[in-house]
């Protein structure tokens, strides 16, 4: 199976309201869509956010990388392989963003190739448990926040951005843990924001205050420092933007991680998939983290985490639910579980005219 053509799509979706991240605020989210298609007829549909922050992407780049240099690199490769894929497209240096979106399209050519839906695909269950993130706001608002999203679809985990200090962060987590009560998991992503120093203090503020674990609680690389931090403690470290690649999640394994968050939309299935695996072999938690993704992108990154194993986290990938319009439809979230659809391919679940009117140049 050979690639014959494809179309990138550039397109924003607002969010309800204005959303305060670690390093932008911002009142909507921009993507890009890749649709391949193979001389088998079968269509293939990945997208990517486009945050230079987050994946150093931009449409131009993005389009660059895949029309001028990927694309026409893999022209004469059999894609229904992901073994040669991949040893094709390593060949290729510092393009991760745009592999990435290329490598998710492949993942669902190859599963509508099979006429089969890309969880079921991956050897995956058709239903998975999910989780609300709290981005940064008051701690009040944050309450309110967290009692409507669990009132309306049953979370049963919250994620709360940390990040502003450590007594408004402290005062946060209390108060959310004292809203939902004790049966809904609460654990705290730091961006990162703290000194590694104080890494230690503050996952312990985070556990009095009624947090399970922490993520990044300061900047983490797999060394020593890390290696230390994490024996000093009783709960996992949750490690994210430390982990760049399958090499460093190996790194941070061996030095002790309990703890890894995979993102299908920041390193594709295939590398996640890999990294699962070396999760599993030293019995580290796992959660399919989120990376902004839109119901699309939701749907990708839900076929990895209908993979893992039942101890996992629930999977944070709901950001969608914070955006006022979208090009696919999702069924309900229900006592914070939702059934993945049974269409094979994303192309046939792409509602292209809304897509259109949503496109940007």
């Amino acid at each position: 199976m050979r690639i014959v053509d494809h179309t990138i799509y550039r397109y924003r979706l607002p969010y309800a309201r204005a959303v305060k991240w670690s390093d932008i605020v911002e009142d909507g989210a921009d993507f890009l869509l890749l649709r391949l298609t193979a001389d088998t007829g079968n269509e293939g549909v990945a997208e990517t956010v486009l945050k230079p922050t987050w994946n150093g992407a931009s449409a131009s780049t993005m389009t660059a990388a895949l029309e001028d240099v990927l694309l026409p690199w893999l022209k004469d490769q059999d894609v229904s392989d992901p073994a040669g894929v991949a040893a094709r497209l390593a060949m290729i240096p510092g393009q991760q963003a745009a592999c990435t979106l290329l490598d998710n399209a492949l993942w669902d050519l190859r599963a509508a190739s099979a006429r089969t839906p890309l969880w079921h695909y991956l050897g995956g269950r058709d239903t998975v448990d999910l989780s609300w993130v709290l981005t940064r706001q008051a701690p009040s608002l944050m309450v309110q926040e967290a009692e409507d999203v669990i009132a309306r679809h049953g979370f049963r985990a919250v994620k709360i951005k940390g990040g502003q200090g450590l007594d408004v962060d402290v005062q946060a987590v209390r108060e959310i843990r004292k809203a939902v009560g004790d049966d809904v998991a609460l654990y705290v992503d730091a961006n990162g924001a703290y000194p590694l120093h104080a890494a230690q203090s503050y996952v312990d503020a985070m556990t009095d205050a009624g947090a399970a674990l922490v993520e990044d609680p300061s900047p983490l690389h797999p060394d020593a420092a890390f290696e230390s931090l994490q024996a000093s403690l009783a709960s996992p470290v949750l490690v994210d933007f430390g982990n760049t690649c399958l090499r460093d999640t190996a790194l941070f394994l061996e030095r002790g991680a309990r703890a890894i968050s995979l993102k299908p939309g920041r390193f594709g299935l295939t590398a996640t998939r890999q990294m699962a695996t070396l999760a599993a072999a030293h019995d580290a938690l796992t959660v399919v983290g989120m990376f902004g993704e839109s119901a699309l992108g939701t749907l990708t990154a839900l076929a990895q985490a209908a993979c893992l194993p039942d101890s996992a986290l629930p999977a944070e990938t709901t950001w969608y639910l914070a955006m006022t319009t979208q090009i696919v439809d999702l069924p309900a979230v229900r006592e914070g579980r939702l059934r993945l659809p049974a269409a094979c391919g994303l192309a046939q679940q792409v509602d292209w005219d809304r897509l259109t009117s949503l496109t940007r140049s």
